[in-house]
């Protein structure tokens, strides 16, 4: 692949993308790989990672969903979990 060639495609009707094969082929992307689409400006990055952020934003909302606590009620009980876990990791302070 010639990293200086800029590489065209065509967007489908359904809003479907496909990466040209070279481009595929020297980043190692195949059939159902997940892509993040960032907008940068008046331009798309495409990248084959996804990115830890997204990802962890995803996982929390899994969690709260299946455990039925609201934002704001985790949101509240964050102080106090902050002074627990401090406890934990640096004890209690000498008076």
């Amino acid at each position: 692949m010639d990293p200086d060639k800029i590489y065209t495609a065509e967007i489908k009707a359904r809003g479907q993308l496909t990466i040209p094969k070279k481009v595929r082929e020297a980043r190692d992307l195949y059939e159902g790989e997940v892509v993040s689409i960032i907008p940068v400006g008046d331009a798309l990055l495409i990248t084959p990672k996804r990115l830890e952020l997204e990802e962890a934003r995803r996982e929390i909302r899994k969690i709260l969903k299946s455990s039925g606590v609201s934002l704001d009620v985790l949101l509240a009980g964050l102080p106090e979990e902050r002074k627990t876990l401090s406890r934990e990791i640096y004890g209690r302070k000498k008076a």
